[in-house]
């Protein structure tokens, strides 16, 4: 599996490096440019996961290569949460709302006829 999912990652970078390097994008050509980066990053946050709720696999990286993982971590993550708020703070600035629970409280009952 590791060296499928290397490979994978490989040719995900070089699309996100072809979709970064076309010129004149447009909204929509931005747009599907996140889209692909953020579903990379979703798929490769859900092996992580698998690897760290994996204790066979955990237990293979010592003490020191996994307080370099952390760090490593870390330092991505907290920018990328700190740029997740900025952008958040943008959209509510331009009036986007909060989007509402898909589930309905007992008091927002429907009654169809």
């Amino acid at each position: 599996m590791s060296e499928r999912w290397i490979q994978k990652s490989e040719r995900v970078l070089n699309q996100l490096k072809d979709l970064e390097n076309v010129k004149d994008r447009d909204r929509l050509e931005l747009v599907r440019s996140m889209r692909v980066a953020l579903n990379a990053l979703v798929q490769s946050l859900n092996g992580w996961m698998q690897w760290l709720n994996n204790p066979d696999v955990i237990s293979m990286f010592n003490q020191e290569e996994l307080e370099r993982m952390n760090k490593t971590v870390m330092d991505l993550v907290t920018p990328f949460i700190k740029y997740d708020i900025e952008v958040t703070n943008e959209g509510i600035q331009k009036g986007i709302k909060e989007r509402r629970s898909t589930q309905r409280k007992s008091s927002d009952r429907v009654f169809y006829v």
